[in-house]
């Protein structure tokens, strides 16, 4: 199960950070496709879609708005595997593709700094829709923390 954190808290932002931190090129993938450094690249992508600063498609429907929202977001349970993420945020599709590893874990780093900035306002979500300051910095942790235990972190 996955642990039920917000990015609301210093504590939480440098536990998350400090995993980040600790992925290698070399980490091993628990689940799905991705590599580590395509991980990073995604979470960049993600984080600068939400930011304002890349477009991403959305695929919002009424049940992703309410129920599947809800549940990612408000419960413990673990989000599932293997979901297909929008091709702008996709590595091997239209996102960014990998570059020089340090510069992308750089990149997470400094977008998640600015997520969690008071002033910071998010536009919607691609498959949640509107959501609330509380909502978005739960699903940060949720995203971010998602990832890195695809990699054991």
């Amino acid at each position: 199960m996955r642990p039920y954190r917000s990015l609301n808290t210093p504590a939480n932002i440098d536990e998350l950070l400090l995993r980040i931190e600790r992925l290698r090129p070399t980490s091993a993938r628990q689940w799905g496709t991705m590599t580590p450094h395509e991980m990073l690249c995604h979470l960049a992508d993600s984080f600068s879609a939400v930011l304002g600063d890349l477009r991403a498609s959305s695929n919002e429907t009424w049940l992703s708005r309410t129920v599947v929202k809800w549940i990612a977001l408000h419960t413990s349970l673990p989000w599932p595997h293997g979901v297909p993420t929008r091709p702008e945020v996709d590595p091997r599709r239209n996102g960014t593709k990998p570059v020089e590893f340090e510069r992308d874990r750089k990149k997470v780093v400094e977008l998640i700094r600015r997520f969690v900035l008071p002033e910071t306002r998010c536009g919607r979500h691609p498959g949640f829709g509107g959501m609330t300051r509380d909502e978005w910095l739960l699903w940060g942790y949720g995203h971010v923390d998602h990832h890195l235990r695809q990699f054991g972190l």
